[in-house]
């Protein structure tokens, strides 16, 4: 291969990467616009017909336990008698930030870290308002997710969510206990529950409890001279 073949592929190569992160970050971002207006079949098909959500310590899996979390429970959580569309009087903004994706070499999986902040609740004008939940309360939460390409498609292959707090805006987070609780059981005998639990050793408490969410990718300096490479 000649020096300008070399450099060809080496450009193909970094196109298509460059390519690859842009459609996981826009697959991520229409996951967050599919959840704030309780679309979740929509939402059951970002996903890899074997994906898999982690969320409250409890694991949904394929698209039956994928539709289970985002229809079943939180369609019929936030409107009532369920259904799908914004819905006057409610709010659920989801905004999706601060991105690292890492792309494999073979560019057939990716990891990708997000930051996540909600804004939801109900306007007092509403008639029927969501039992045990806030009428104006915040959220944040980090997402740690794994992602596989199905031909020619990025896919959901595990979407990681670990809140990190709550708050009730009248009173702020320095006031506020979740009202997100950790899952403590299991589809069937709980309709709207996971399909297993998370280790006991593994369970996520929610706020005013923090824990460290570890980061999929290697620090930027430290993490090239682990492998003998010069920093960029």
């Amino acid at each position: 291969m000649s020096d300008v073949e070399g450099r060809l592929e080496k450009l193909e190569n970094r196109l298509g990467e460059l390519e690859d992160i842009n459609a996981i970050r826009r697959l991520h971002w229409a996951y967050g616009y599919y959840i704030d207006f309780n679309k979740a079949a929509d939402v059951a098909q970002l996903f890899a017909e074997d994906g898999e959500v982690t969320f409250l310590s409890g694991v949904f899996k394929g698209h039956e336990g994928i539709f289970r979390l985002y229809g079943t429970w939180f369609q019929n959580l936030f409107l009532e008698n369920g259904g799908e569309g914004p819905v006057d009087g409610f709010l659920l903004d989801h905004f999706q930030m601060q991105d690292i994706i890492t792309v494999a070499p073979d560019r057939q999986t990716a990891k990708g870290r997000f930051r996540g902040m909600l804004f939801g609740g109900s306007h007092e004008s509403r008639k029927w308002k969501p039992e045990g939940l806030p009428l104006q309360f915040m959220e944040a939460g980090i997402y740690e997710n794994d992602y596989v390409r199905e031909g020619d498609v990025w896919k959901i292959k595990r979407l990681d969510y670990m809140m990190q707090w709550q708050g009730d805006y009248e009173k702020g987070w320095s006031k506020t206990v979740s009202h997100l609780q950790p899952l403590t059981e299991c589809y069937p005998d709980n309709p709207i529950g996971p399909d297993y639990l998370l280790d006991e050793k593994d369970i996520r408490k929610t706020w005013p409890n923090r824990q460290d969410v570890p980061m999929h990718f290697a620090h930027p300096k430290f993490g090239a001279l682990l492998l003998g490479q010069e920093p960029k």
